[in-house]
């Protein structure tokens, strides 16, 4: 009888365990199954440790995030010249389309001196790259979504391989911060 009973009693452990997994509902963090990780390219030359990495960029609003992190220099030099700093670190639950300094170099220098130096212009273009709400990875595939600028812009893609209006590539996704859902993109994206 104890060993019938001690094999009962591992089943319905283990069935207890397994249960909450199968109905894909939350589980101990030592079971492994945490809230997915960024992806794509880029996410791999994100520094390892300090408040440029992933896990310190998460315990940081937004803006202040992106500071810490080298290759979004141009991008939070822009969003300070155009006075967004306390506007995006005092957002909840939004989505930033974060273009890398790579993506600010293939506009031409006269062009963004040009935009740098029109402040309405300039928080026109970096408003576009934001959304009001929380984007998760599952509504990118077909997506369509408002911008605090007014527009609108459109993902499509599968996997780990997104686009954000038909150019722009998503090469590190789902990057958290403290207020908000970043995808880091190889192009800066105009308001249409």
């Amino acid at each position: 009888m104890t060993t019938h009973y001690m094999r009962r009693s591992a089943a319905l452990a283990a069935a207890a365990f397994a249960f909450p997994v199968a109905l894909g509902v939350a589980v101990p963090a030592f079971a492994g199954t945490q809230q997915a990780d960024p992806y794509g390219p880029a996410c791999a030359s994100v520094p390892r440790e300090g408040s440029g990495s992933l896990a310190g960029m998460a315990q940081d609003p937004v803006a202040t995030a992106a500071s810490n992190n080298p290759a979004l220099s141009t991008l939070v030099a822009a969003v300070k010249k155009a006075g967004l700093v306390d506007t995006l670190n005092n957002a909840k639950d939004i989505t930033v389309f974060a273009p890398t300094n790579e993506a600010f170099a293939k506009i031409p220098k006269a062009d963004l001196d040009k935009i740098l130096a029109d402040k309405a212009e300039l928080t026109k273009i970096l408003t576009y790259h934001v959304v009001g709400e929380k984007i998760t990875p599952a509504q990118l595939p077909m997506g369509s979504f408002k911008t605090l600028e007014g527009g609108s812009l459109t993902t499509a893609g599968s996997g780990e391989n997104f686009t954000v209006n038909g150019k722009a590539k998503i090469v590190c996704g789902d990057v958290r911060t403290a207020n908000a859902t970043v995808n880091i993109i190889d192009t800066v994206l105009t308001p249409m």
